[in-house]
């Protein structure tokens, strides 16, 4: 991550709040609420129903921000890592507490002595405007998932490049599936989330070997 883009996200978050801060600062305190419970409903079943406290799913929130989507799956009882760049972000998720396990790190640098039944990627990935920044992380994220575990990750489902602004770029869904393809991983589904005009969504990889 470039200090531009770092310092960016640091100051995004200490200048926002909670949800504007990783969420969308064009939108009201209510806007986002809709927006991040959308979101959360969407992923859930993604992730399935088969929380179990004795044997929980292993999930990384990769890019957590202040961590609303880490606590929300550690309440559902899963066992969740999370980590952020931004130290701002990590040092307010810490805070709020409720059960995950916050780090700084990058994409490309998280390491974890087990592999992970679900990674999830919400938000993050179409941030990252160099392409050597962006792969690195994808294959590190990919190394991270388990045999039959997905990699969630979010962009718009489309097939050529589109910019927004100078923090934003949408790869088309092909980039990402030929990169996840050569590490063992299938592109299995794309659900949008379906607020309001924006077209990004959940894209779901699964390990296949």
């Amino acid at each position: 991550m470039s200090e531009r883009t770092h310092a960016y996200w640091d100051t995004r978050h200490r200048d926002h709040d909670d949800l504007a801060s990783g969420g969308h600062i064009g939108l009201d305190r209510a806007g986002n609420e809709i927006f991040y419970a959308l979101r959360l409903g969407t992923l859930l079943p993604l992730i399935g129903d088969l929380a179990d406290e004795s044997a929980p799913l292993f999930v990384l929130d990769a890019g957590c921000g202040k961590g609303h989507f880490a606590r929300a799956l550690a309440r559902c009882g899963h066992r969740v890592d999370a980590f952020d760049a931004s130290e701002e972000a990590v040092a307010h998720a810490r805070a709020e507490g409720g059960g995950p396990r916050y780090a700084v790190a990058t994409l490309d640098e998280w390491r974890s002595p087990w592999p992970y039944d679900v990674v999830l990627c919400i938000d993050v990935l179409f941030h990252v405007l160099d392409d050597q920044d962006w792969a690195a992380g994808l294959r590190n994220l990919a190394s991270l998932v388990r045999i039959t575990g997905r990699l969630i990750l979010t962009d718009e489902d489309i097939r050529t490049r589109r910019p927004r602004g100078d923090y934003i770029l949408h790869r088309p869904t092909a980039e990402y599936a030929d990169e996840l393809q050569r590490l063992g991983l299938r592109h299995t589904r794309f659900t949008p989330y379906g607020f309001r005009e924006n077209e990004v969504g959940f894209h779901v990889f699964t390990r296949t070997r």
